[in-house]
């Protein structure tokens, strides 16, 4: 492959020298054009609800932290668990069939597998079932996100039942009440550089570090307060319900921001990006030359 490119790269021009300057004068409009033609602006929608989630995973295994979810603060906005005997119940029964085999018929969990559900109330059991991270087929790997193995009232019912024992309601975060700016100032201090600037993941020490593409804004709240598997989990002394609105709002942001420098490239950040330009532009200075040039005798 290597000797047909350069053989290809050596031999004699064929092509008419005024058809070469054509193709020259057009080949390098389109790349100035491409290169400097901003990506059409989209626009925010800071109210909008995502179907999926995202976020990071529970502890399981020996080595797991023990980390219960903070508790709100005065004023702190909160989801209220619909609860009712009826509910507690089917709650009960789908618990049984489907989560206490490894977090025990108790809730009171087992070493080495599952953490106890003791106390945790509404807004970790509703961040792992509509992440689909839980139940897990194999108790001793990361929870990945996945589609929901629960439909919404059943995620209800569970959440009904495991608040039952106690813990805090959900917490929530209004992204319409946030700051876009701030959200990105808290967001680089506290959470890219795990999740990366603009919430693409990634891979940590023993952990992979899942993307918040498809995270919703109750999601994130829920992951904050409670730190998932490897995240440091944030009190409302570190992060107070105005940062945690405007941390929401920013993740919806990163869906579509506005790549006002050219393309985005999976907005991956200036190193990657610009190692792809420089990638591109040496590729198309040898078309070019090669297109355009005549070999010397």
């Amino acid at each position: 492959m290597a000797g047909a490119a350069g053989r290809w790269l050596q031999r004699p021009g064929r092509t008419p020298r005024p058809l070469r300057v054509v193709l020259a004068l057009l080949l390098g409009a389109l790349s100035l054009a491409m290169l400097a033609a901003p990506a059409a602006p989209r626009a925010e929608q800071p109210g909008a609800t995502p179907v999926a989630s995202g976020g990071g995973a529970t502890p399981v295994g020996a080595n797991a932290p023990s980390k219960l979810p903070a508790a709100p603060a005065p004023g702190e906005a909160t989801l209220p668990t619909r609860t009712s005997p009826a509910l507690i119940a089917e709650g009960r029964a789908l618990y049984e069939q489907s989560c206490s085999s490894c977090h025990g018929a108790a809730l009171q969990g087992r070493a080495g597998v599952a953490p106890a559900l003791l106390g945790v109330g509404a807004g970790p059991v509703d961040f792992y079932l509509s992440t689909g991270r839980m139940p897990l087929e194999n108790p001793r790997a990361e929870p990945q996100r996945a589609s929901p193995h629960f439909a919404s009232a059943k995620i209800e019912a569970l959440t009904a039942f495991v608040s039952s024992f106690g813990g805090p309601p959900a917490p929530a975060a209004d992204p319409a009440h946030g700051d876009l700016a701030l959200g990105l100032h808290d967001f680089t201090l506290d959470c890219a550089g795990c999740h990366q600037i603009v919430a693409r993941g990634g891979l940590t020490l023993g952990a992979y570090v899942p993307d918040l593409q498809s995270a919703s804004a109750q999601q994130v709240a829920e992951a904050v307060r409670m730190g998932p598997y490897l995240m440091p989990r944030f009190g409302p002394q570190q992060i107070d319900q105005h940062q945690l609105d405007s941390l929401a709002r920013y993740v919806l942001w990163t869906r579509a921001p506005a790549d006002k420098g050219g393309w985005g490239i999976y907005n991956l950040g200036p190193i990657p990006e610009g190692m792809v330009a420089w990638f591109i532009g040496l590729a198309a200075l040898v078309l070019v030359a090669r297109l355009i040039g005549e070999r010397a005798a």
